[in-house]
């Protein structure tokens, strides 16, 4: 039984006394319940506060109202005892053949096992890393790639309709630096002082050249557009396919250059303009942000008549909005802390909720360590460690889940060795080693002409109940990753339902041993591990880290 199934067989008991008339609650029935797993064994399988949560709407005391769902779910099929702790918490234990059963409909479900409704009908766009066209990704970018990637996949499993999108911030004067900076190495002349170093430049350059020997022949003023175009090309396209080999996969790649070109700047304006936020001063086009608790007025356009970046993002936000997303994911990083008041009070100059319609999650930088000292300088690069490098150093795999198995608000600090190392007090290792393990045994039992069978009521050992219980969470964890945006609550789920299936095979026998014949709690067993399994798989699915059969 999951907890799912248990809140159902709560709010059925509830809604019955409420039609009884034997129970008063002016809303009714709630439409679920909250049921967790409690700390100690002997508080039973699970736990519900439903009667310290309802007493008072209902005008009776928490006992007094746990006691009439108590008598209720005693009568239920599937529970085998209910008590009553403290002021009205219900703790309720299950029968083995409904806790047994879970083994059964978790490979049932295959792949889309842990998938559930608790956010249907949402559409929710993440915007995530965003980075100039002018330069390789490098290590901010990539804690972005991996925690926006997996909140998106959960938002996913969650219901909701998620989209990726990367905003290409392919406008303004860093675009013409970079230009710049590839002509004029192109040309054998020295980089401009504020423009693009790096072996990386060097390389566009040639490039460039090879694939095109006329450019250099060009008037001054062409020569310049055609190698920013010929390198903006080149290096978006390295992004995308670095992000590609890195398991993260954008829905949409937004230009910003398609705002302006499409009057999708005017008509952002026209919006401000109609409810009333926009006004002119000294000949500046100001937006009234303050008037929604923003530090300081902001300018869209300023007197000599050009647009500021902000222009681009109110028009970016009013233009995702008009193509339908319900709310809007813009992920930051550590130094964009100023930009939360700001972006939160232009949506509600664009007629939104800036509690409801956008959320600005930031995240903290991070240290990558080897051999005592950080990891800090590119070969090609310069002063930055690139997202390329780091794959290369540590692998795709290793860096993901390493990624996003902390709080993405949190600073962290990763030890090369330690996240490569092959030994269980590795996470990555111990729950890819654990998948690995299923998929052995799974084998060896075909190997033995056994396939695994539905005994529910055979699975009686404490070990196998404790890694039934943790299957059954799954569709729970992802449901709170997706509510919260905290894509590490499924890694560390991972981990612990990686030891509940080491304590299992460690104490219950899976397959015969010497002459033993086969039998129905072999068979049982095997259902248990092809569980496990797909836990484990899907779990590592929604991190984009892979699930190794053999290692």
């Amino acid at each position: 039984m999951t907890p799912e199934q248990l809140s159902s067989l709560i709010v059925d008991a509830l809604s019955a006394l409420v039609t009884e008339g034997t129970l008063d609650l002016p809303d009714g029935a709630p439409t679920s319940v909250t049921v967790e797993r409690p700390r100690q064994k002997e508080h039973g399988d699970y736990a519900t506060n439903v009667a310290l949560q309802l007493a008072k709407k209902a005008g009776t005391n928490p006992r007094a109202l746990a006691e009439q769902v108590k008598a209720r779910l005693e009568a239920a099929e599937g529970i085998s005892r209910v008590e009553i702790a403290g002021p009205g918490f219900l703790n309720i234990s299950v029968d083995a053949q409904a806790q047994g059963q879970v083994a059964a409909d978790v490979v049932a479900a295959g792949e889309s096992y842990g998938t559930n409704q608790a956010l249907a009908g949402q559409r929710i766009n993440v915007e995530f890393i965003s980075a100039n066209p002018t330069g390789p990704l490098h290590l901010g970018h990539t804690r972005w790639a991996v925690v926006g990637d997996a909140i998106a996949r959960v938002l996913s499993a969650a219901g909701a309709t998620a989209e990726r999108e990367f905003y290409i911030n392919d406008r303004g004067n860093q675009m013409d630096k970079f230009g710049a900076s590839i002509e004029a190495t192109a040309l054998g002349r020295p980089v401009p002082e504020d423009g693009y170093q790096g072996a990386y430049i060097a390389d566009l350059a040639a490039e460039i050249v090879a694939a095109d020997p006329g450019i250099v022949h060009l008037p001054e003023q062409e020569r310049l557009v055609a190698f920013r175009e010929a390198g903006y090309a080149l290096q978006l396209k390295e992004q995308q396919d670095q992000l590609d080999s890195f398991n993260t996969h954008f829905d949409v790649w937004f230009s910003e250059r398609s705002l302006h070109d499409g009057g999708k700047v005017e008509h952002a304006m026209d919006v401000l303009q109609r409810n009333g936020h926009l006004v002119e001063r000294d000949g500046a086009l100001w937006m009234l942000t303050t008037d929604f608790g923003d530090d300081k007025d902001r300018v869209l356009r300023r007197t000599n008549g050009e647009l500021t970046y902000f222009a681009s993002d109110t028009a970016y936000y009013v233009d995702k909005r008009e193509r339908g997303f319900d709310i809007c994911i813009y992920l930051l990083g550590a130094d964009h802390h100023g930009y939360v008041g700001r972006l939160k009070a232009m949506a509600a100059c664009a007629g939104d909720d800036p509690e409801k319609n956008i959320e600005i999650p930031i995240g903290q930088l991070v240290k990558i360590m080897r051999g005592g000292e950080e990891v800090r300088l590119s070969k090609r690069a310069g002063e930055i460690v690139t997202l390329g490098e780091l794959v290369d150093l540590i692998g795709v795999d290793a860096l993901r889940y390493s990624l996003a198995r902390y709080p993405a608000d949190s600073p962290l600090t990763l030890d090369v060795e330690q996240i490569t190392r092959q030994s269980s007090d590795n996470p990555v290792y111990y729950v890819q080693y654990a998948h690995a393990r299923v998929c052995s045994i799974l084998r060896n039992a075909a190997d033995l002409g056994l396939e695994p069978a539905s005994h529910p009521e055979l699975l009686t050992h404490e070990k196998e109940g404790e890694l039934l219980r943790a299957l059954a969470e799954l569709p729970r964890v992802v449901a709170s990753a997706a509510q919260l945006r905290e894509p590490h609550r499924v890694a560390r789920y991972l981990e612990e339902t990686a030891a509940s299936y080491h304590r299992f095979y460690d104490n219950c026998r899976v397959l015969p041993m010497g002459d033993e014949e086969p039998g129905d709690l072999h068979a049982a067993r095997l259902m248990l591990v092809a569980a496990t399994r797909t836990v484990l798989a899907n779990g590592l699915a929604m991190l984009g880290v892979s699930a190794p059969e053999r290692m």
